[in-house]
């Protein structure tokens, strides 16, 4: 289930997501190793929490969130902060979004490595930050209506839901792979996403309580606070045998 946008729209233009996108494609233009080779800058970015724990490179808690390993990595990541981002930063204003969504990922790396703090696999990737992204979302518009485009096996559909099924699905889980992988292979980095998740809710609070907390909630019904987007719906093209 992959969201593909929400019918949220902003009024500002988003320069720290857009920002933050560019960066992390930059950067994996030059580390990739089919692309820049720069391997020994991704190496160098990465977070290792055995180092961590030994005052070695501590910057790798900051620089993982613009490092990826692989397209698909990267694309997936890319996605959820553009369509998740730029509402987040409207509310929060650009320094503070960016602010919020560094501290998200500090937060999300520090969740994964409590899981396994003498760790020597690399940890790359933004989506502990996103992941806090989503909780701020989900805390501020958890009626917005995000379409998702849904594929099982040959059954292929775009349908619209509110976010906090799509947030709330998503956030259990994370929470479900973490407790399976318990123990298991490195791989995906489930603590960091439902840490960030909670960091995200809990770093946006004090802004939700300023817009009136639940009163905010009973003058939108848990919708964004203007008019949602309307798109022409989507289609799957048929295609014939």
């Amino acid at each position: 289930m992959f969201p593909i946008r929400d019918h949220n729209p902003s009024s500002t233009t988003p320069y720290v997501t857009i920002g933050l996108i560019a960066l992390n494609i930059a950067l994996f233009v030059l580390t990739a190793p089919w692309l820049g080779g720069m391997v020994g800058l991704w190496k160098q970015l990465a977070l290792y929490p055995v180092a961590v724990i030994h005052g070695a490179n501590v910057w790798g808690l900051v620089t993982h969130m613009f490092v990826h390993a692989g397209l698909l990595h990267l694309g997936g990541n890319m996605l959820f902060l553009w369509i998740f981002g730029d509402n987040l930063e409207e509310q929060m204003g650009h320094v503070g979004f960016l602010v919020f969504y560094l501290l998200s990922g500090l937060a999300a790396a520090a969740a994964q490595m409590l899981g396994d703090l003498y760790s020597g696999f690399p940890m790359v990737g933004a989506s502990g930050a996103i992941a806090g992204v989503m909780g701020g979302y989900l805390l501020m518009f958890p009626r917005a209506r995000v379409d998702v485009l849904v594929i099982i096996i040959i059954f292929i559909r775009i349908f619209t839901i509110p976010a906090w099924v799509m947030l709330g699905v998503w956030f259990a889980l994370q929470l479900v792979s973490g407790y399976a992988m318990m123990g298991g292979e490195a791989g995906v980095a489930y603590w960091a996403h439902a840490g960030g998740f909670a960091a995200g809710v809990l770093l946006t609070l004090p802004l939700f309580l300023r817009r009136g907390g639940k009163r905010f909630w009973d003058r939108t019904a848990g919708h964004p606070p203007h008019r949602p987007a309307s798109y022409a719906p989507s289609r799957i093209p048929t295609v014939r045998r």
